[in-house]
């Protein structure tokens, strides 16, 4: 439960043989644990508890519009950061240390954030092309950022942004996220069969939570005094965020570290295997950096 009432959905799975650490996974905007059961196997083969977990207003978290839960809703990022500070809270004797940070678009946004605003608990993050910024296809941001905060005060913010953008309504051949067809299946057989875990387009009030995390991360200067190792793998064809914002931050990092993955869409850790594979071998050595893999007796 947060601090304000809302309902929050956690899911905690343990290490495969004696733990190594534990990855604490942040999904992107509409996905919920069950969309990451693979990665999750990915992770706790490795040797590592994994606590993931369905951001408020998505999933199965409580949603933030009453009249249509589907809307991709958002009332600023303190919130998001609150909620994420509840659930370590709550879990911390459950896993053990090293804590490692991943994150995907806007759970590598809110990653970022967090990181931003001072937590300081991760001994290093890796993210899949992080929401650092928006991809407003030519528009300014400040402008942008403007109109959202106007139709705010004009009680519309939780007007529909672009659409009701309904991922019932995709087909492989017209989505912008991964090249892996069994994968991108996977998915929308799940929401098929269980609709209440699907989520439709944001809403303005989104879009300007979104605008306004990636000020809040650009302007932070504890990116620049950033303590632990920190990664960012970008897809070469991205359509959602921003790579150049997500670059520029791990750039400024003391120990950040910036990769493409060639021909990949956004959603790297869906993408196909060789592309999966570009994301774990950079994972694997930050992991074995800091829990080296124990050799067997």
């Amino acid at each position: 439960m947060a601090k304000d009432g809302v309902r929050l959905r956690v899911g905690w799975f343990p290490a495969e043989g004696t733990p190594r650490g534990s990855v604490v996974l942040s999904p992107g905007r509409t996905e919920p644990i069950e969309k990451y059961f693979e990665v999750i196997q990915d992770f706790t083969s490795r040797g590592f508890v994994v606590l993931c977990h369905d951001w408020r207003g998505q999933g199965l978290s409580q949603r933030l519009v009453a009249k249509d839960p589907m809307k991709g809703e958002a009332q600023g990022w303190r919130p998001f950061l609150a909620d994420l500070n509840v659930i370590l809270a709550e879990f911390s004797d459950d896993l053990p240390k090293p804590w490692l940070a991943v994150g995907h678009s806007m759970g590598g946004g809110l990653t970022l954030l967090a990181l931003a605003e001072g937590e300081t608990r991760f001994a290093a993050t890796v993210l899949s092309a992080p929401m650092a910024g928006v991809n407003l296809a030519g528009r300014g941001r400040g402008s942008m950022l403007g109109l959202a905060r106007l139709l705010k005060l004009m009680g519309l913010g939780q007007a529909y942004a672009i659409g009701r953008m309904s991922p019932f309504a995709d087909t492989f051949e017209t989505q912008v996220l991964t090249h892996d067809r069994g994968r991108w299946q996977d998915f929308r057989d799940l929401i098929d069969a269980e609709p209440s875990l699907a989520l439709f387009g944001p809403t303005w009030n989104w879009i300007a939570f979104a605008l306004e995390l990636s000020i809040r991360v650009e302007a932070s200067p504890r990116i620049d005094q950033l303590a632990t190792p920190l990664a960012i793998l970008a897809a070469e064809d991205e359509k959602l965020v921003d790579n150049a914002a997500a670059e520029a931050v791990a750039r400024r990092a003391p120990q950040g570290a910036f990769s493409v993955v060639g021909g990949a869409y956004h959603e790297i850790l869906m993408e196909t295997e060789p592309r999966r594979a570009q994301f774990f071998a950079v994972f694997d050595g930050i992991a074995n950096d800091l829990s080296p893999v124990q050799p067997l007796a």
